[in-house]
C-alpha cells in the first residue's frame, strides 16, 4: 500500500456531535503522532471522511462528500481516500462495491484501524487527549457510546451498537484535560445520558457524575443533551437546583405525543406520562429551558395524532424545539410498515408545527425585554458580540446579539441587557460590571 505517512491529512466530519468528537480523537491521535494536518481538502494528500448514516438527507451529503474525494484522487489531486464513521458501519459493503476507489472503509468503533490505515501507531496510553475543533471555549463530552432503547424508527443500534458507558474516572479525566485547555463549557452527549453507569455500574449514575463534573475547576457551565424521558432519572433534578455550573436547560427528546404512535415507535412511554414528567421538571426547575425533538409523518400517525401532537406543542409551551420528517430506515423494526405518508403533507406537518413553535418562542422572548441575562460570548458579526445564555445550546439554539460588542472577547462571561427580541434571537446591551 502507498505510504501516507508525510502526507497532508484533511478530516471532513459529517453528521452529529458525537461524529465531532470522534473526529477530535481520531485528531489527537494525528497530532501526537506529528502529521501534517490541513484545514480545507484542498490542501490535502490524503482525506478522511467521518460519515453519516443517520437519515436520508445525512446518508446522501455522506455519498456525495465520499464521491466528491473520490473524483479528486482521480484526477490526481488525492492520494488517498478513506472512509469512516456511521455510513461505513452500516453500509461498508454496499459502498466497496458501489465506490471501489475508497482506499478503505472502517466502522464507528475502529479508531485503531483508521490510524493504522494512515500509516501512523495506535497511542493506547491517550486518555481523553484530542483536538478540539468547535470553538476553544466548549467542548462536547461523550458520556456513552451506542443505545439499548428498542425505537423502531432510530438505526443508531445499527450502526453504534449497544449503549456502554464510558467509566467515570475516564470521563472526569477528559473534563479536566478540556478545562486545562480552556474549555469553559462542557456540554455532554450520549444516545441516551440518563442511562449512565446502568450497563457498567449496575445502577443509573448521570447525578453522581454530574456532582463530580461540577468540582472541575475552569468549568463554568455544564449542558444536558439527550435525556430519554423513558424512566427518567428525577434525581438529577436535584442536583441541578443545587449546582450553579448546571445550566437551567434539559433536552428531552419526545419524538410524539400521540399514544398510539408512541406505542409504535416503542418509546416506552405515554402522552399522560409525558406530561407528567415536563410538569415535574418544570415544577422543580421554574427556570428551566426545555427542548425537544419530534417527529411528523410517522406511518401510522393520522390527522388526528397530529392534531394531538399540535396540541402538546401548544400546551407545554418548549423553550426550543426541533422537527424531523419521518425517513424509513431498513432494518428498523418500524421498516415493514413502509413509508406510506407523501413527503408533501410530512413537510406540511413539520411546517404546521414550526409555526407554533414560532409563536411560542416569540411570544417567551417578549417576556425578556429588559431583564439581564449572564451571556458566553462565542463569536463577532458586524458590530455585534454574538453570545448565548445559559438556556441555549450552541449552533441548535437562539443567539443574543450585543449591539457595539466588538471589545466583548469570545470565551468570556458578560452581563447584558435584553433591549429587542424576534421570534428566535435577541438583541442587548452590555451592562458594566
Amino acid at each position: 500500500m502507498l505510504s501516507t505517512k508525510n502526507n497532508k491529512i484533511n478530516v471532513i466530519t459529517l453528521g452529529c456531535w458525537k461524529n465531532v468528537v470522534d473526529s477530535e480523537n481520531l485528531l489527537g491521535q494525528l497530532t501526537l503522532n506529528n502529521a501534517a494536518i490541513v484545514d480545507d481538502v484542498e490542501s490535502a494528500d490524503t482525506v478522511v471522511i467521518n460519515t453519516c448514516g443517520f437519515i436520508d438527507a445525512a446518508k446522501q451529503e455522506s455519498i456525495d462528500t465520499i464521491v466528491e474525494a473520490v473524483d479528486r484522487k482521480a484526477a490526481g489531486k488525492l492520494k488517498k481516500v478513506v472512509v469512516m464513521g456511521c455510513l461505513a458501519e452500516r453500509y461498508r459493503s454496499d459502498l466497496a462495491g458501489e465506490i471501489p476507489d475508497v482506499d478503505a472503509y472502517f466502522g464507528t468503533n475502529q479508531l485503531s484501524e483508521v490510524i493504522k490505515a494512515l500509516d501512523f501507531n495506535y497511542k493506547y496510553e491517550l486518555l481523553g487527549e484530542r483536538v478540539v475543533s468547535t470553538p476553544p471555549h466548549f467542548a462536547y463530552l461523550k458520556i456513552s457510546e451506542g443505545c439499548d432503547h428498542p425505537c423502531s424508527f432510530c438505526a443508531i443500534p445499527l450502526m453504534r451498537g449497544k449503549h456502554r458507558t464510558k467509566p467515570h474516572d475516564d470521563v472526569l479525566t477528559e473534563a479536566r484535560m478540556l478545562a486545562r485547555q480552556g474549555v469553559k463549557e462542557l456540554i455532554l452527549i450520549a444516545q441516551d445520558s440518563t442511562y449512565y453507569g446502568l450497563d457498567l455500574y449496575g445502577e443509573r449514575m448521570l447525578d453522581k457524575l454530574l456532582e463530580e463534573l461540577c468540582t472541575v475547576d475552569g468549568i463554568e457551565w455544564i449542558r444536558l443533551m439527550y435525556a430519554y424521558p423513558t424512566k427518567f432519572p428525577r434525581e438529577i433534578l436535584s442536583v441541578m437546583k443545587s449546582n450553579p455550573k448546571l445550566c437551567r436547560y434539559l433536552d428531552i427528546p419526545v419524538q410524539h405525543a400521540s399514544d398510539e404512535v408512541l406505542k409504535s415507535m416503542r418509546r416506552g412511554i405515554t402522552n399522560r406520562a409525558l406530561r407528567e414528567l415536563l410538569a415535574t421538571v418544570k415544577s422543580e426547575i421554574p427556570d428551566i429551558a426545555l427542548r425537544t425533538t419530534l417527529i411528523v409523518g410517522y406511518p401510522n400517525e393520522t390527522e388526528e395524532d397530529f392534531q394531538t401532537l399540535c396540541d402538546f406543542v401548544r400546551e407545554v409551551k418548549f423553550h426550543r424545539l426541533g422537527v424531523f420528517t419521518y425517513s424509513q430506515e431498513e432494518g428498523t423494526t418500524a421498516d415493514p410498515l413502509g413509508d406510506p405518508i407523501p413527503k408533501a403533507i410530512k413537510e406540511e406537518r413539520r411546517s404546521t408545527i414550526m409555526e407554533i413553535q414560532q409563536e411560542i418562542s416569540e411570544e417567551r422572548n417578549s417576556a425578556l425585554m429588559g431583564s439581564t441575562a449572564r451571556l458566553l460570548i462565542d463569536r463577532h458579526e458586524a458590530s455585534f458580540a454574538v453570545g448565548r445564555t445559559q438556556w441555549d445550546a450552541p449552533e441548535i439554539d437562539q443567539e443574543v446579539y450585543v449591539k457595539n460588542g466588538l471589545q466583548l472577547r469570545p470565551g468570556n462571561f458578560y452581563d447584558a441587557r435584553i433591549v429587542d427580541a424576534i421570534e428566535y434571537d435577541l438583541y442587548a446591551e452590555r451592562v458594566s460590571n
